[in-house]
């Protein structure tokens, strides 16, 4: 025999379940994670990059894997352009983008972000000589920007009204490339993977940093952090607890030591 509830008790129980639909979409959702899939763009030394024989590597690819290690899961990796990462997030093709990706207010629309795990100034590199005191400075030259970050909204905002000519690009190693072959006068880029990544390597030679260091949050927001989709809001609870953990530990500060001489967390 089915047991019997009043009316009042089954629309109670059926308005109790329909709020914890609603309010409570964590939980709804929560699932047991035994894997996480990283989405990176391994085009971004010292940060994401590879191996000359083809291995993941940088402070990313260390930070996920510590990660994946104080969460008791496997990690996985899957390579994926800059400018098609949050789509691809979003259609599950990985769980997690652990790959540079600034804070900003625009993204949070489209996922969901941890606390940062870093915070990184961003510079205008160019050619030893070239005098810079405004964004006019720039006039009539080529401003090479990765295509969809937060360098090309600085760039397209504020270089352009300028009178900067802003070309985006795929990836940073092919605005590298062109501003050593002299088919671009500047780029707007992360200062440490432009320091690292370029102007210490052969092909940086010839070329520095000019004007201030750019930190405006409209442009380039609140430090690097995981992206994660909307629904999995429990994955970002477990991937903030684990952060503070290696933070507390020493991993954090270990990796930290590995790619950079000072404290790459920030204040």
């Amino acid at each position: 025999m089915k047991p019997y509830f009043p009316r009042q008790a089954r629309s109670a129980m059926a308005l109790f379940a329909l709020v914890a639909t609603l309010v409570l979409p964590g939980l709804a959702t929560a699932k047991d994670w035994t894997e996480l899939r990283v989405g990176v763009d391994a085009a971004y030394k010292p940060f994401t990059y590879k191996t000359a024989d083809g291995k993941l590597t940088g402070f990313d690819i260390d930070i996920a894997n510590a990660l994946c290690v104080q969460m008791k899961i496997k990690c996985s990796f899957v390579e994926q352009n800059w400018d098609g990462i949050i789509p691809a997030l979003n259609a599950r093709k990985f769980d997690a983008i652990i790959s540079s990706m600034s804070i900003t207010d625009d993204r949070r629309r489209a996922v969901d972000f941890t606390n940062k795990y870093y915070e990184t100034p961003t510079r205008i590199v160019a050619k030893a000589g070239s005098s810079y005191s405004a964004p006019e400075s720039l006039k009539g030259k080529r401003v090479g920007v990765l295509k969809a970050s937060v360098q090309e909204k600085y760039a397209l905002a504020v270089l352009a009204p300028a009178g900067a000519s802003v070309v985006s690009y795929d990836t940073q190693e092919q605005v590298y490339l062109d501003l050593k072959s002299g088919r671009l006068d500047a780029t707007v880029a992360d200062a440490v993977e432009a320091g690292e990544g370029f102007l210490k390597s052969p092909d940086g030679q010839g070329f520095v940093f000019i004007g201030p260091e750019l930190r405006d949050p409209k442009f380039f927001g609140y430090g690097a952090g995981i992206a994660v989709r909307k629904t999995d809001s429990d994955l970002r609870d477990k991937l903030n607890e684990a952060l503070k953990e290696i933070r507390a530990n020493g991993v954090y500060k270990k990796l930290n030591d590995k790619y950079f001489s000072f404290d790459v967390y920030g204040s």
